[in-house]
């Protein structure tokens, strides 16, 4: 029989980390004397007795190991139930959002989507602009440890060719688990703290230095003004780069670097493909620019290098609207965003090492087609890789496609056009932040949507950010029956 008291105390544990850290924009409001901390207050209280109580009556159950049914519904449960609690300061008055908002607000902070349903953002109060940018750092370092400790152990998307390198955790989850968050977490605080200084020093306010740094780290793309980054156009514009960058990379290589080897991160391969994809569609795009617009060179450098950065981290920063640098600008933007960043990073969508294990393949194959009788082998890293991570991969992409495909025909049957139900998919299972259009593009957001499209992206941005295979598995028969 299955026993869900190990799966409830883990989350009933995380729901009460999440309701006591409503104590810090419930302090923020109090310290600056906007009237809303109440709702934080409240929040906390109920989030963390629910929390607390959950946990003790599951406590009878906690062993030192958990199932894989277990663990798949584990990995689905934290990313359900935490934004769940995680809207409640936004519902119970520190705005006046209905709740199927204030949960769209909270999924895309915690899935580091970044799409927001908010409008006139400098206008909200400073514990909810800091309350949106927590749930986005929360959530960054929440998937790194997911896509660490949990995708390889399930065998998700091809995620098992980094169980080897990014620690061996077989049969033993939960404790290994706790480690390693406890080394990715000093570089991922460090970082965001080197981040908020480096803003501070060309020119935010230290409250738009934390914010933002909280939200580029985590590249999650949330912002305290309308403007997005537009607000803060020039040199943050390459600091915003090349920490979206540093939080795209595999966090792994990072912990490897402090224990004295830096040569994992040095000849990582799909580092490398990541990096020069960026600096291709930057030159790209600052050549386009230069000689269809007349740009200034710099200007045109650093507002591609900007944008491709923000949108194939998945982050969702806008400094310009794009869609006014033509149709080729769009067409790529919007592919760029289906590309991502490293695996093992806080970046989202389908990741660059699918994408080189799937050209691996064709080529492999190609090659087998013109020597019918040679033995070709795909290979990653120099070295083969296995019939079943190739068969994860590919049901990965497929997965995709369709449940792109899924999610758009539902979309437009709510009443979207096409362009919006295409790139708000897209958007969501991406986890990018911004689509295409006038309504949700870079210069818009989501909040013109009716409640049924809200709540199709919201989970979307929940199963695309558990790499989808992750969330249908607990839906079939069959893995209950196992």
């Amino acid at each position: 029989m299955f026993d869900a008291r190990p799966v409830a105390y883990v989350i009933g544990l995380l729901t009460a980390c999440l309701g006591a850290s409503m104590l810090i924009p419930m302090a923020l409001d109090l310290w600056v004397g906007n009237g809303h901390w109440p709702a934080f207050a409240e929040s906390a209280i109920i989030t963390t007795g629910i929390g607390v109580l959950m946990a003790l009556a599951s406590s009878n159950g906690v062993g030192d190991r958990l199932s894989i049914q277990q663990t798949f519904l584990l990995t689905t449960g934290v990313w359900l139930a935490l934004p769940i609690f995680g809207a409640l300061p936004m519902f119970l008055g520190a705005t006046e959002a209905r709740y199927v908002d204030a949960f769209f607000e909270a999924m895309s902070g915690l899935t580091t989507t970044g799409s927001t349903v908010f409008t006139q953002l400098e206008a909200l109060p400073d514990g909810l602009k800091l309350w949106r940018s927590m749930l986005q750092w929360f959530g960054g370092i929440g998937i790194i440890v997911v896509a660490m400790v949990f995708l390889p152990e399930l065998r998700v998307g091809g995620m098992q060719i980094f169980r080897s390198e990014a620690f061996d955790t077989m049969g033993k989850v939960l404790p290994r688990a706790v480690q390693i968050a406890a080394q990715i977490s000093y570089f991922y605080i460090g970082l965001t703290i080197a981040c908020a200084v480096a803003y501070v020093i060309v020119g935010l306010t230290p409250f738009e230095a934390i914010n933002h740094a909280l939200t580029t780290m985590s590249t999650g793309g949330f912002s305290t003004s309308d403007a997005s980054f537009g607000a803060f156009q020039g040199t943050p514009e390459y600091v915003a780069s090349f920490f979206m960058i540093l939080g795209s990379l595999p966090f792994v290589r990072y912990v490897q670097l402090l224990s004295g080897s830096a040569k994992p991160l040095l000849r990582d391969s799909q580092l490398r493909a990541y990096l020069a994809t960026i600096l291709g569609f930057t030159l790209l795009f600052t050549v386009f620019r230069l000689f269809v617009f007349g740009d200034h060179p710099e200007e045109g450098f650093r507002e591609g290098l900007f944008n491709v950065v923000s949108i194939i981290s998945g982050t969702g920063y806008a400094s310009v609207d794009y869609q006014l640098w033509g149709s080729l600008a769009v067409a790529v933007f919007f592919f760029l965003g289906l590309i991502g960043g490293c695996a093992g990073s806080t970046a989202c969508s389908v990741k660059i090492f699918r994408y080189q294990l799937l050209f691996a393949s064709i080529k492999a194959q190609v090659r087998r087609i013109h020597s019918p009788h040679g033995l070709f082998q795909p290979r990653y890293d120099g070295k083969p890789v296995s019939e079943d991570v190739l068969s994860s991969v590919m049901s990965f992409f497929v997965m995709f496609v369709v449940s792109l495909g899924m999610l758009s025909v539902l979309l437009g049957m709510t009443g979207l056009d096409f362009i919006t139900s295409v790139s708000g998919a897209a958007s969501a299972l991406a986890n990018i932040g911004p689509g295409l259009g006038s309504q949700i593009g870079p210069a818009g957001n989501f909040s013109g949507l009716n409640d049924t499209a809200k709540w199709l992206l919201a989970a979307g941005m929940l199963i695309g950010r558990l790499e989808l295979l992750a969330v249908y598995a607990i839906f079939t028969i069959r893995f209950w029956r196992a």
